[in-house]
């Protein structure tokens, strides 16, 4: 099973290896098809005490797969695609929780954020079937279209999900794995592990600080289309308490036959790849859900209508990150954003 990565353009920066070998818990691993990371400030680094956490986040990822994935033929997701019925279908209470986050975050933005894209995601290639580099024809894009809306989709009060065109399928990979970070992060927390950091493809909690006192430190990462060059970064910012997604254009996408980029975020009201200025967009936000839908959001609707949504909302602050002419990003915070470290400079750093 895979999910699409949404991105990974954060990472969280290293520290000196004594430090983090006696004071701090950590272990990486594959889930939804990408990678994950776990550091617990303050645990003792036992082989035991890793392999019991390991299981208990890793049994959780496996459920939320079971439940949310749509390449997974035999998820609740995939069953609910694959049928054609318009009578509700009874979910998990999860399922139909995370669904109802996302067409209020569909209300929220008028559209600009929809979960029902999934048509016009495999027609572009960014599903299970790769990309040809061709350019879909109009009428192609136009009969995905007809079988999106998240205004055709509801979850009724008994955890059903129940859409009124046969064909319509829901694809929630823009905020499953930050769904998956908050799961991982309520396990250890009630596991009584205050101090941690997780990031499941980027989408990351962070609670109370290191094992320096400090807090913990996320790099967003310099946008670029290399398959292969080193991690750069534009930005630090410092992060507790709170979550932070990246979303941007320069990790998965493709040229196509005119050689023009074409990225795997579509504009849900031309059903097209966006096209605008924005590289990158990271959002801060209470929970990992939150900013990674937002993220998201905020890439469609692009600098001046992203600015003014997320200024209308307390709990979210952004920061835009634009290709400028002759100089190669020019970055633009929302007033809450905090302020960065390293910006506009070159810095480089290994993830730890």
């Amino acid at each position: 099973m895979t999910w699409r990565l949404h991105c990974l353009a954060v990472l969280v920066l290293a520290l000196p290896a004594s430090a983090a070998q006696s004071k701090m818990l950590a272990w990486t691993g594959h889930t939804m098809g990408t990678t994950y990371t776990v550091k617990i400030a303050g645990a003792a680094p036992t082989d035991e005490l890793l392999a019991e956490l390991r299981a208990a986040v890793e049994h959780r990822f496996n459920e939320i797969n079971r439940q949310m994935s749509h390449y997974l033929p035999d998820s609740e997701l995939s069953r609910f695609n694959r049928s054609t019925a318009t009578t509700p279908v009874k979910v998990s209470a999860e399922l139909a929780q995370v669904t109802r986050r996302a067409l209020k975050l569909a209300r929220d933005s008028k559209g600009a954020f929809d979960p029902t894209m999934e048509p016009l995601v495999n027609l572009w290639g960014f599903g299970p079937q790769k990309h040809t580099g061709e350019t879909p024809a109009d009428a192609q894009i136009l009969a995905a279209k007809r079988r999106c809306g998240a205004r055709h989709v509801r979850v009724t009060a008994g955890n059903e999900l129940q859409k009124s065109i046969p064909e319509l399928q829901l694809n929630l990979g823009a905020i499953g794995k930050g769904y998956a970070a908050d799961e991982a992060a309520r396990l250890l927390r009630e596991r009584g592990h205050t101090n941690l950091f997780v990031s499941v493809s980027g989408e990351i909690v962070a609670l109370g600080v290191r094992p320096d006192g400090r807090p913990w430190q996320v790099g967003v990462e310099r946008p670029h289309y290399s398959r292969t060059r080193n991690a750069e970064l534009i930005a630090v910012v410092p992060l507790s308490g709170r979550a932070l997604s990246t979303s941007g254009d320069t990790h998965q996408f493709f040229r196509d036959s005119n050689g023009r980029v074409r990225s795997h975020i579509l504009d849900p009201s031309t059903g097209r790849p966006v096209e605008h200025h924005l590289a990158s967009v990271t959002v801060i936000a209470p929970d990992a859900l939150t900013a990674d839908g937002a993220a998201t959001t905020l890439f469609v609707l692009g600098l001046e209508r992203g600015l003014r949504w997320v200024e209308e909302r307390p709990e979210l602050a952004a920061l835009f990150v634009i290709r400028n002419g002759t100089e190669p990003f020019r970055l633009v915070p929302s007033r809450r954003f905090p302020p960065n470290l390293m910006k506009g400079k070159k810095h480089h750093a290994t993830p730890n």
